[in-house]
């Protein structure tokens, strides 16, 4: 697709807007005084029961929830373009791909390294390739080798103080312009799609995360620990439910309430019916 003008490596620039949302980012510029947080509890009963089923034949890399996120949340971005808009330099734009990333600790310990990870889609993947694609990247993370995006921070680490607060105003400039290098979108988590953050992993409770000026990442998920938590039917009667409680931070000047509220309730449907994921990606729902 050829860059008209106006548009970024990254991103094609939305003229054909609303006037409330195109004049929004004028009033309201900054990213992070834009969060709109949405937290939702995930019975995991069915999740369960799929992971289970997947398992079964024994395979190398087990299936897990996070995998089941990751995809859920890719397919709900992709069924709802709105979600993989952006805003930079006061302009809205539309992503040209949909991703997700996520940090991977190299060893759970006090000194233990963090690595980057993000998953590219073109809409055909199904939760098999994301499953491989998790595994791939997750082993790279955790070898000796490291991504660009930490190299190139390893090496302006050890310039002199006033040169680095130089190069951080330059790079500024350049990440409001639309300007930065390739290389650096490519593995920077937060010129993504969408960040998550799988604090259960580390024995916490899911909840608010900001979003960043820097980058494009208009959507953060956190992930919580795996807890048994009452679930009530129509008639008052509870059932103690394996859970998860997700925390969602969206930048709310991409859409409206109603095209939010759509949007979660795809992504739960996807949870609760994990089957689904095993469509492309941009294989429509009905729910």
């Amino acid at each position: 697709m050829s860059r008209k003008f106006g548009d970024r490596k990254d991103g094609t620039y939305l003229k054909n807007i609303s006037s409330m949302h195109a004049i929004m980012p004028l009033m309201y510029p900054n990213r992070c005084d834009n969060e709109a947080y949405i937290s939702e509890r995930i019975d995991l009963t069915a999740i369960n029961r799929y992971l289970e089923k997947k398992n079964a034949g024994g395979p190398d890399y087990p299936y897990n929830l996070f995998q089941v996120m990751v995809t859920a949340l890719l397919k709900t971005i992709t069924l709802r373009p709105k979600m993989n808009r952006f805003i930079a330099n006061q302009t809205m734009y539309q992503r040209n791909e949909v991703t997700a990333s996520f940090t991977v600790k190299k060893l759970f310990s006090d000194d233990g390294g963090e690595a980057l990870a993000k998953i590219r889609t073109d809409g055909s993947e199904t939760i098999d390739i994301i499953h491989d694609e998790i595994f791939r990247q997750v082993s790279f993370c955790r070898s000796d080798e490291k991504d660009p995006s930490t190299n190139s921070m390893d090496i302006i680490q050890k310039f002199p103080r006033f040169m680095l607060k130089l190069i951080g105003a330059g790079a500024r400039f350049l990440d409001r312009h639309g300007r930065m290098p390739a290389g650096v979108i490519a593995t920077d988590p937060f010129y993504s799609s969408a960040v998550l953050a799988n604090l259960g992993s580390i024995g916490l409770h899911a909840g608010y995360h900001h979003l960043t000026n820097w980058g494009t990442c208009s959507v953060f998920c956190v992930i919580g620990e795996i807890r048994k938590r009452p679930f009530y039917d129509d008639d008052g009667h509870m059932e103690m439910r394996e859970s998860v409680d997700l925390g969602l931070t969206i930048d709310e000047r991409l859409a409206d309430g109603y095209y939010y509220s759509k949007t979660i309730r795809l992504l739960k449907h996807l949870l609760e019916n994990p089957e689904l994921l095993e469509q492309p990606l941009n294989e429509k729902v009905n729910y």
